[in-house]
């Protein structure tokens, strides 16, 4: 029987056949189902294990004292995230919603840390944890977990695995995978002709999240982290819907072929800013494939990939602005696409030209797809935020009042008024520090329904690194947010602030 001995043997058989006799829920409190989850070949992290089993396993009331103990003791944030995320990816594997959206939050909580004063650094991280460990046991922790050891098998590029994934055979996909293991840069970019079979926000943001996380984790888990993508894909091929399907599938292709986007070097050309809003405008109003078009004759044309994601990325901060929804906090339009368009720049920049040009034009068409959502139809027809009644109830133009007004907008869930005082403190030329702080201390505070440290890292990055005439529509947006998930308390955030001796 090879290296097992005969009372092993006996051990997983009589454990087996008591647990098929008593029942799962049975077999679990007699600790049945924990012996057969530890006698499948388990995905473990070398040094990195103690830490990752730590924050998988601990129950959840203990959770907040051991992480405080943990950084007393040295343990530091970065540690401490990369230790969730590997857990996160062992226990989810990608096919979680929770789970993927917890995945989601790691790298921008832990971006939010390094702004905050020192005493309140760790809450972000803290918050970020508490959820992730909470939905692990929710899940079923050790006894459900779904990235298992792999060996790579077979041959093939990008093209293989995405053909695999379609045929539902995820087993072999994962097998020619698992052949790029050794090269992170590889695996980003075999990744993506499975990616681009379709748009949608999680799904693009399952490739982008885990890659962003590497330079917290390591390199030497990128294959860890990106074949997560592989299961998300496959769960959604067995339940897709064919309309977020149809069009990547053929019109991508079409327009590679027709504009040579292959066959060239990515151009350089940029625009001034009355050409930047005018794309801007054209990309708002153009059906799906006429985004994608828009966006691959500029390619083709020689304009820079920043240029026209830039475009996109202001053609999507409207969708926030203009929404006639109560709600613009969590799973919307608008947040939706804004993160999403912001993922694909990120892949494009850090993948091959090919995969760079591909993943403009899919920006386009992902942005005016979710745009054109049969229940928010007339998106193009609504005003956008803050509209004429609202801003007239703003009448001071000093920044500190400005700023004590904004905080109490928002804690009044007014979302007028609230994006009315923000873009009037803009107009002031005033620092951006003390309300990007401020929206800050909300997102920590708040549940923000999954996406408030996704979102408030979409909207930072791109105010920074917009133009100033644009900019502060970033922010504007995020005042929104901010007002709509307000009243939303953060699960466990007392408890943080109690054990780092903060005031609440």
């Amino acid at each position: 029987m090879n290296a097992q001995t005969r009372r092993d043997f006996l051990r997983r058989v009589g454990a087996g056949a008591v647990a098929a006799g008593v029942g799962s829920g049975l077999a679990s409190d007699l600790g049945l189902s924990k012996v057969l989850a530890q006698d499948e070949p388990r995905l473990t992290f070398g040094a990195m294990e103690p830490l990752v089993s730590l924050l998988q396993e601990t129950p959840i009331a203990k959770l907040q004292p051991m992480l405080v103990n943990k950084l007393r003791e040295g343990t530091t944030l970065k540690e401490l995230t990369a230790a969730a995320a590997l857990a996160n990816a062992r226990t989810f594997g990608g096919e979680d919603y929770i789970g993927f959206h917890s995945m989601f939050a790691f790298k921008p909580a832990y971006q939010m840390a390094q702004d905050l004063p020192e005493e309140r650094r760790a809450l972000p991280v803290l918050k970020a944890l508490y959820r992730n460990t909470e939905r692990i046991h929710a899940f079923g922790g050790r006894a459900k977990e779904v990235l298992r050891p792999v060996e790579a098998s077979g041959s093939g590029d990008g093209e293989a695995v995405r053909d695999d994934i379609r045929g539902k055979d995820l087993k072999s996909a994962e097998a020619k995978y698992a052949a790029f293991r050794r090269d992170p840069a590889a695996l980003l970019n075999q990744a993506q002709a499975a990616l681009r079979d379709s748009t949608e926000v999680h799904r693009v943001n399952m490739v982008y999240r885990a890659w962003g996380l590497l330079d917290l984790v390591g390199l030497e888990h990128a294959h860890t982290l990106l074949r997560q993508s592989l299961h998300y894909f496959a769960v959604a091929e067995k339940n897709q819907k064919m309309d977020h399907f149809n069009g990547p599938r053929t019109v991508l292709p079409k327009l590679i072929d027709q504009h040579k986007l292959f066959e060239k070097p990515l151009g350089t050309k940029t625009f001034d800013d009355a050409r930047l809003e005018a794309v801007s405008v054209e990309l708002f109003q153009a059906a799906p494939e006429r985004a994608a078009e828009i966006a691959a004759a500029l390619l083709a044309e020689g304009t820079s990939p920043d240029a026209i994601h830039e475009a996109i990325g202001l053609a999507a901060n409207q969708l926030v602005l203009r929404d006639e929804n109560k709600q613009a906090h969590g799973a919307t339009v608008g947040v939706h696409a804004c993160d999403a368009v912001n993922a694909w720049k990120h892949i494009g920049a850090a993948s091959d030209a090919k995969n760079a040009a591909a993943a403009v034009v899919m920006a386009a068409w992902n942005f005016a797809f979710d745009r054109d959502n049969p229940a928010r139809n007339k998106m193009k027809e609504w005003e956008a935020y803050p509209r004429a009644d609202a801003r007239e109830r703003v009448k001071s133009s000093d920044p500190a009042e400005l700023l004590r007004e904004l905080d109490g907008a928002i804690r009044a869930k007014d979302q007028a008024l609230a994006t009315a005082v923000a873009q009037r403190y803009g107009s002031l030329g005033a620092p951006e520090s003390p309300v990007l702080a401020l929206y800050r201390g909300f997102v920590v505070s708040q549940n923000g329904s999954l996406h408030g440290e996704k979102f408030f890292g979409t909207v930072s990055e791109e105010f920074a690194r917009g133009r100033t005439p644009f900019r502060w529509r970033q922010l504007v947006a995020m005042a929104r947010f901010a007002a709509s998930m307000y009243g939303e308390p953060t699960p466990g955030y007392e408890e943080a602030t109690r054990l780092l001796g903060l005031p609440s």
